[in-house]
């Protein structure tokens, strides 16, 4: 009735609720307003925790992000990155982005650590290398369209855009499902797969 899309009003209920600089009370209070108020599609706490264990093991020091949406996702990778690492983080929906931004900032995370990039995600992948100087990323987080993982994951791999090692992590490829990446993923012989049981978000 407001006019006003929600995952703005979500913002303006960090603003009036989250600390500032603190990454934690960020998501904390991001799922508040999940929990209580409105739905966003957030990766959430429960997944949040698969994620931050990962990013523990594995300690990469450039990770993508595709599909930034409200930046919930953002913060949780980049509290959880070790000291020099940078994140690249891309979203197709300019509002969304435009949310993003301001809760990655709030978070207390600048330009050197966190990358928003703002555009489709099969235009920004082949630009990567020369427009933003990753060179190869030792971490992929996909919880864009899940009718794109396939096709960005076939870019990743074209582009050479993929450490050796690299750490594929692709939310909701049961549901709503990505089953032609879960397939690629499992019968091309490049990968180790292994799939982390999880309710959906909130």
């Amino acid at each position: 009735l407001t006019g006003i899309p929600r995952e703005q009003r979500a913002f303006q209920y960090l603003l009036a609720h989250a600390i500032p600089g603190d990454p934690h009370h960020v998501l904390q209070t991001f799922d508040q307003w999940c929990y209580h108020c409105e739905h966003l599609s957030c990766v959430g706490p429960a997944k949040g925790r698969i994620v931050e264990r990962l990013l523990l093991e594995r300690a990469p020091l450039r990770v993508l992000e595709l599909g930034t949406y409200c930046g919930y996702g953002a913060v949780l990778l980049a509290r959880g990155l070790p000291p020099g690492a940078r994140l690249y983080t891309i979203e197709g929906n300019p509002q969304h982005a435009a949310v993003a931004e301001k809760v990655i900032r709030l978070a207390g995370f600048d330009e050197q650590m966190v990358e928003l990039i703002v555009g489709p995600s099969e235009e920004v992948i082949p630009q990567l290398r020369e427009k933003h100087g990753l060179m190869k990323a030792d971490f992929v987080f996909m919880d864009h369209w899940k009718r794109c993982y396939l096709r960005d994951l076939r870019l990743l791999e074209s582009h050479q855009l993929l450490a050796e090692g690299a750490t594929i992590l692709a939310d909701n490829v049961l549901f709503p499902g990505a089953p032609h990446f879960l397939q690629y993923a499992k019968t091309c012989g490049k990968y180790r797969c292994k799939v982390h049981r999880a309710s959906l978000e909130y």
